[in-house]
């Protein structure tokens, strides 16, 4: 699946690349970021692993929702200038697999100096049965909110974290 009629939000952060990483990537700590939305998944995840996300009004609550499962597809951390070889952008990329929803969410995290690095957070979103073409006219603009809101109360956390 091509990322070409994604949404797609970048976030520069006053963090370390290599800290910005460990955060976004942690898929628990994503529920504290999507609106109305619970995470089950392994304590750590590595590549071909599957967890859930559920959304909904009561989902953070055990109640039902929409089931959102991926399987972690790439998790290729970020390297810094001044590692040996150039800086990296590190990639996270999680295909959605069903049982409504599919598609692709992607994390990337670009250094961009000792305490400071860029985030980008991109997602297409298919329903099954649904053409893709119709479902990116309402899944994108209302993905690219969502993923607005989750950047900006990353970098609220880790403003506040980082002293700023």
């Amino acid at each position: 699946m091509h990322l070409d009629h994604a949404a797609v939000h970048r976030r520069v952060l006053p963090v370390a690349a290599d800290r910005a990483w460990d955060l976004v990537t942690d898929v628990h700590q994503h529920a504290r970021w999507v609106p109305m939305t619970r995470i089950g998944a392994p304590t750590l995840l590595s590549v071909g692993e599957t967890f859930v996300a559920v959304s909904g009004p009561t989902a953070p609550q055990g109640g039902p929702g929409l089931v959102d499962r991926m399987v972690v597809e790439r998790l290729d951390p970020p390297v810094a200038a001044g590692a040996p070889g150039p800086a990296m952008t590190g990639v996270a990329r999680f295909r959605k697999v069903g049982p409504v929803l599919g598609g692709i969410a992607e994390i990337r995290v670009r250094p961009l100096g000792p305490a400071l690095c860029e985030v980008t957070w991109i997602e297409r979103i298919t329903v099954r049965g649904v053409p893709a073409g119709l479902t990116d006219l309402v899944a994108r603009p209302a993905t690219g909110v969502m993923l607005r809101r989750v950047l900006g109360r990353v970098a609220a956390e880790v403003g506040t974290s980082a002293g700023t």
